[in-house]
């Protein structure tokens, strides 16, 4: 048995973001390698550092496990002849499989015999095998950005340095690239050796951590953590770090051993926007956010940065990171002035001069057309309170792009739209508006608070996927380059959230006109929405047949389609709902196997039982008020409704044979089930449950 096997992939720094998901390929990779090629082995770990991808794997089998395959041949009757000496057919199948003839097993497949050909697998030593496995694993890890270096044509996140491949004591040998596995790793770049070399795999992360590197980054977050709280303690004031959970996994992929400092900067700054402070912080410097609990949370005037560097004086480390954050600060105070000395609505103009899409003009000529929208949506659903807010609101949506602040840091548009619209003296809806258009921006994210922000989200992510679509800049299989998708979600997790119903297709086609959009590109954009929508209700936990019947009744207006779902869900395992689908999947079937009467009027002198004229008197008086639960959304009643029909359809199947003798009677039934249908139709088709 092999007790420890180290796979160490040792390059220059790897950026934070490409980490996670290569720790996960790998791990995956791996496991899924170990086990098509038949070694056994008790766990495989992945571990990263900036400067090292690693894999350990545990208690593997010293031999590849024993394969059997046994492959099925000609009936047996065709592969021997009377005197029991193979046919053609049987050497055939041998040589085909390279076996030799007199090798064939016979088998038995329901109930017919067959010959067969069993091929025992060659196990290899694991020792011989990994070299492959291991280079492969390498070769296998993909990143958002590769690149090549030297000459040989080889492409990872970045140049590799060494490699590690060792089982136990044993060196694992092989070459990528222009790089040899070996024994020799490197430790902390500024606080271990640069060669070190491992006896024996079960040392390994012991060697490193004796260097400087704790590579279990599970480790390295718990010491973060601790040494972070360790620095609370001399804060003056109430205040806390904000453990901001992205910030963490970054800095943790950032260093080898972390070191965390504390640092300050001028009061005068937190006169600026907060988010202006946070984003220079976060996204540029990687540090974390201090804030005063005495003050409901404000941002206090304090950061905390990680270093990958342990020096004898940690205010040199300190100091130098204050400076550099002051520079960016004084640039972002430098912007709050100068983009405040004109009114937002100055920057529209200057729109004009900024390329929205080649083919579909500035952004300035999409801000108009998304106001149109806008417009529309205020008269149809009556928000004339309000309609002149949203109006304004979709005029300055984009004003802020083109200031100073947004240009540098793109992150903040709509933050610092925001914040102008209200030095501006705008009305605060609006300025509310400005920031809540970009909400929600992933699937955890939070709504728009208020109508107006809502309104202009809505009609801007419609006039966008509208325009692409018109172009041909529509999603195709992983590629979105304009995040349609995403627009679609959004728009649905608004209509949710608001409680709005709106009917999607109607707005879609208020957008082609506007947008001069043809039937045929319209129709594409029905169904891509419509996929959009079944992913969504399917992700929240209904089944997809639930999710396929909501639309089918109710889509064009995806918060009902929802609310349907939801009431059809509370009610799907009662007895009478499962015998009311039954019940709809019989009359379904009846009628498409059924050669006439269905179209007939019904004539109740025919019946002959009282289950006839029960089902006939339920399905009149259900008529009208199950149509007019579905016009007013009242899927309560519409279920209520539902469970008073089902005993009286199950009695009739019960008592009634459908396709009686008697030809009359037969059609006069035929027509009753008919009426059933179309009342099922009309709430749509439940047999799709069944």
């Amino acid at each position: 048995m092999i007790k420890n096997l180290v796979l160490e992939i040792g390059t220059e720094e790897i950026p934070s973001r490409f980490i996670p998901d290569a720790l996960e390929s790998l791990k995956k990779n791996a496991e899924d390698s170990f086990k098509i090629n038949r070694i056994e082995f008790k766990d495989a770990k992945t571990y990263a550092t900036p400067r090292r991808l690693v894999l350990i794997v545990t208690n593997l089998s010293d031999t590849q496990s024993e394969q059997i395959e046994e492959f099925k041949g000609p009936p047996l009757k065709n592969s021997y002849d009377e005197n029991g000496e193979p046919t053609k057919a049987a050497i055939g199948f041998a040589k085909g499989k390279g076996i030799d003839v007199d090798k064939l097993t016979e088998i038995e497949v329901n109930g017919v015999k067959y010959i067969s050909a069993k091929i025992v697998k060659e196990s290899k030593n694991t020792l011989d095998v990994l070299p492959d496995i291991l280079k492969n694993l390498i070769s296998s890890l993909t990143f958002p950005k590769s690149m090549y270096w030297e000459s040989n044509g080889v492409r990872f996140a970045r140049p590799i340095r060494w490699i590690v491949a060792l089982a136990d004591e044993k060196i694992i040998p092989f070459t990528y690239g222009k790089v040899n596995s070996g024994r020799k790793t490197s430790g902390h770049r500024f606080m271990g050796k640069k060669a070190i070399e491992i006896n024996n795999a079960s040392e390994f992360m012991d060697v490193l951590f004796d260097n400087n590197v704790i590579l279990d980054q599970e480790k390295r977050l718990q010491k973060m953590k601790s040494l972070i709280a360790n620095l609370q303690k001399d804060f003056e004031g109430n205040l806390e770090v904000e453990m901001d959970p992205k910030i963490l996994e970054e800095n943790l992929y950032l260093v080898e051993y972390p070191v965390p400092f504390a640092g300050s900067f001028d009061k005068k700054y937190l006169e600026i926007p907060e988010e202006v402070l946070t984003t220079s912080m976060k996204k540029n410097q990687k540090y974390l956010a201090v804030r005063n609990k005495d003050k409901a949370g404000k941002l206090a005037n304090y950061f905390v940065g990680v270093s990958n560097n342990m020096v004898p004086d940690v205010n040199v480390i300190r100091e130098g990171n204050e400076r550099v954050l002051r520079a960016r600060l004084e640039d972002a105070a430098f912007f709050w002035e100068e983009d405040r000395k004109i009114p937002l609505a100055s920057y529209v103009d200057r729109l004009k001069s900024v390329t929205y899409q080649e083919k579909l003009g500035s952004v300035y000529d999409k801000v108009m057309l998304t106001r149109k929208l806008a417009a529309w949506l205020c008269e149809k659903y009556n928000f004339n309170d309000i309609a002149s807010l949203v109006d304004r609101a979709a005029y300055l949506s984009k004003a802020d792009l083109v200031t100073n602040m947004v240009f540098e840091f793109t992150d903040l548009q709509g933050v610092m739209g925001r914040e102008y619209a209200k030095t501006s003296g705008e009305d605060p809806r609006v300025s509310l508006a400005l920031y809540e258009q970009y909400l929600p921006q992933t699937a955890a994210d939070k709504t728009p608070t208020d109508d107006v922000g809502a309104i202009l989200g809505i009609a801007e992510r419609v006039h966008i996927i509208t325009a692409c679509h018109k172009v041909n800049l529509e999603p195709t299989g992983t590629q979105d380059p304009y995040a349609l998708r995403r627009a679609a979600r959004c728009i649905n997790e608004i209509l949710f959230a608001r409680k709005y119903n709106f009917n999607i297709a109607e707005l879609i086609s208020e957008s082609c006109k506007i947008n001069e959009v043809n039937d045929e590109v319209k129709n594409k954009i029905f169904e891509f929405v419509r996929q959009r929508l079944l992913g969504q209700l399917k992700e929240k936990g209904f089944d997809h047949s639930l999710a396929v019947l909501g639309i089918s009744v109710i889509g064009d207006v995806p918060y009902q389609a929802l609310k349907l779902i939801e009431t059809l869900n509370n009610v799907k395992n009662n007895e009478w709902f499962t015998n009311l689908i039954n019940s709809a999947v019989r009359v379904k079937n009846i009628l498409q196997k059924s050669s006439g009467g269905t179209e007939k009027s019904i004539n109740e002198s025919l019946f002959t039982t009282e289950a006839e004229k029960n089902l006939f008197a339920e399905v009149s008086r259900l008529d009208e008020p199950v149509n007019k639960a579905l016009e007013v959304y009242d899927w309560e009643e519409l279920t209520k409704m539902l469970s008073e029909l089902s005993p009286v359809i199950s009695k009739f199947f019960d008592e009634v044979m459908v396709m009686d003798k008697d030809e009359n009677i037969r059609n006069n039934r035929l027509a009753l089930l008919s009426q059933c249908n179309k009342l099922f139709r009309e709430v749509g088709d439940l047999s799709v449950l069944s």
